[in-house]
């Protein structure tokens, strides 16, 4: 996948540092939509998989006006329910930008969401742990 940087992917507009430079939470953000493309052939109608780790090292700044492009490496075949994708970014030079490790599970996608709810419900009912 090739993003471009914009204004808005800077450290900057985030707010995850001071400098107009590709931000590490935008970068993160690509790197987990490829891991969801690469993770396509290993689902089956009704199931998604969901990030569960990220183990990211950005190595290098990206400016503003700059393309990065995000591989991601699917494992040879699922470990149960479990894939982790080997990452990696490449800016317009050549430059390795980041490189790491991103975890997804599959799960089955609406027992997901009904879980999802259901928690939400609980807390928007007033169950807080305590809090006021």
């Amino acid at each position: 996948m090739r993003h471009e940087v914009s204004d808005a992917h800077t450290a900057m507009a985030v707010g995850s540092g001071d400098l107009p430079v590709l931000a590490t939470p935008w970068l993160i953000a690509w790197m987990e939509a490829a891991t969801v493309r690469a993770a396509a052939p290993f689902t089956t109608p009704g199931r998604t998989t969901v990030g569960t780790g990220v183990r990211i090292k950005h190595l290098r700044a990206t400016r503003v006006g700059a393309w990065v492009d995000v591989l991601a490496e699917p494992p040879a075949e699922a470990e149960g329910r479990r894939l982790t994708f080997l990452v990696r970014a490449v800016d317009s030079t050549g430059e390795l930008v980041a490189t790491g490790e991103i975890d997804r599970a599959i799960v089955d996608r609406q027992r997901f969401l009904a879980r999802a709810s259901a928690q939400s419900s609980g807390i928007n009912q007033g169950e807080r742990g305590g809090l006021p």
